[in-house]
């Protein structure tokens, strides 16, 4: 069995304003957010609210040969020259990252990438992030706490 490591609502607030930090002391100043859904979703409102700014969604799902891409709401916003930050709950292997950014390649706008936790190992450095694992060493999966609903009883 995969072994565990949990993300809290606490990691992830400290985490949150750590990247806000980041973001406020670059060059950097973004006009929207796109979280890609569905890791990146909670963090990507979080910072829309931190950082007062809009917030969409875009679809890239790579993994388990299950892809399920949409991100042409993002790419519309592109070709508006626009500053947008794209957000994910973690930058794990850089696979979902790498597609966002060659998507984005024909395009002006200035883009930059955040995430909550990004492993050293991973093909793609992201611009912001709060927390820098290595899953050469420690490979355990990280949950966050959107995906612990399995321990919440429902009644």
């Amino acid at each position: 069995m995969e072994k565990k490591d949990y993300f809290g609502q606490k990691e992830m607030e400290l985490a949150l304003i750590e990247i806000k930090n980041q973001i406020e002391q670059s060059n950097f100043s973004p006009e929207i957010i796109f979280s890609i859904n569905r890791g990146g979703c909670i963090p990507g409102v979080y910072l829309s609210h931190l950082l007062s700014i809009p917030h969409h969604v875009i679809n890239v799902q790579l993994r388990d040969q299950k892809k399920n891409i949409n991100i042409s709401n993002l790419l519309e916003f592109a070709k508006l020259e626009k500053n947008i930050l794209i957000v994910d709950d973690i930058n794990d292997t850089g696979a979902t990252f790498n597609f966002v950014k060659n998507s984005l390649a024909k395009y002006k706008g200035n883009f930059s990438y955040a995430s909550l936790i990004e492993n050293k190992s991973s093909n793609f450095k992201v611009d912001f992030k709060a927390k820098i694992i290595d899953k050469k060493i420690n490979p355990n999966w990280i949950v966050f706490q959107w995906e612990n609903l399995k321990q919440i009883e429902l009644k």
